[in-house]
């Protein structure tokens, strides 16, 4: 099958998944989102692809949004749906049975962050650089990414990432843990070749099982979590009714603190 926005190369076990909106700095459009998506979800039925490696251009990773993308009017449930096209595609790419590489030449921007870092590993040539613009624009950094980053970085980290849209180079990448290796301007690709070489000289299956041991760090909300959270940071709990201790030692003098358990009363049996 073939894409507009999305081209995939094979050396044996490895694929090489290429942006391919150059003249746009491989910015994200609904097109582009959906095609990855699509061959994000492809890969979870290959089996004989061990890992996947995911690049733009020379010239750019990805540019994040684009935001010049013309967009008809919608209904506000097409809306909605739109706006979890980058979650979908985010999750596609984290739930994939193979080892993931992004390999990241020039800027990673916005959705560009966003997508490198649902990979397994990231590979950053020396003179790119990652940016998450947000804030300053009046946005907030939406496909669940916030979560991602602040398992890789911590909280601290990932606010100053977040609300401080400062440009971070590789080297500071590697220091603050958000790429595993650095290569030479235009050998991203050449280096997660060898990180991918690796992870295919281990069993497979092992492999994948391995991954999944590991807790995704955006975990689902269900319906019920998302009440038992609501519920225990409200502060209108009721309080629990006090009853004397009872002091079951040997020694009656023995003074015993107060509980505060609420006593339990016994079913009488009919």
């Amino acid at each position: 099958m073939t894409w507009n926005t999305v081209e995939i190369d094979r050396a044996d076990d490895i694929a090489i998944v290429r942006l391919k909106r150059e003249r746009n700095l491989n910015a994200f459009n609904r097109e582009l989102t959906e095609e990855l998506t699509d061959v994000g979800r492809r890969f979870h039925r290959e089996h004989d692809t061990h890992a996947v490696i995911l690049t733009g251009s020379t010239r750019a990773f990805s540019a994040g949004a684009d935001l010049k993308e013309k967009r008809p009017p919608m209904t506000f449930a097409e809306q909605r749906e739109r706006s979890h096209l980058g979650r979908h595609l985010c999750r596609a790419w984290e739930e994939m049975p193979q080892t993931t590489i992004a390999a990241i030449e020039g800027p990673a921007v916005g959705a560009g962050c966003a997508i490198a870092i649902s990979c397994d590993w990231r590979v950053m040539a020396e003179d790119a650089y990652l940016y998450v613009p947000e804030v300053k624009i009046g946005l907030t950094l939406q496909w669940q990414a916030i979560p991602r980053l602040v398992a890789l970085v911590g909280p601290a980290r990932a606010k100053r990432i977040v609300m401080l849209c400062e440009k971070m180079g590789a080297a500071q990448a590697l220091d603050w843990g958000l790429v595993e290796e650095i290569a030479p301007a235009g050998g991203a690709v050449d280096k997660a070749l060898e990180l991918a070489r690796a992870a295919c000289a281990m069993p497979p299956v092992i492999m994948t099982m391995s991954r999944r041991s590991m807790p995704p760090p955006t975990p689902i909300c269900t319906p019920r979590l998302l009440w038992t959270r609501i519920y225990r940071s409200s502060s209108a709990t009721p309080m629990r009714r006090s009853r004397p201790a009872i002091n079951f030692s040997r020694n009656p003098d023995r003074k015993v603190e107060d509980s505060g358990r609420t006593p339990r009363r016994r079913q009488r049996a009919r």
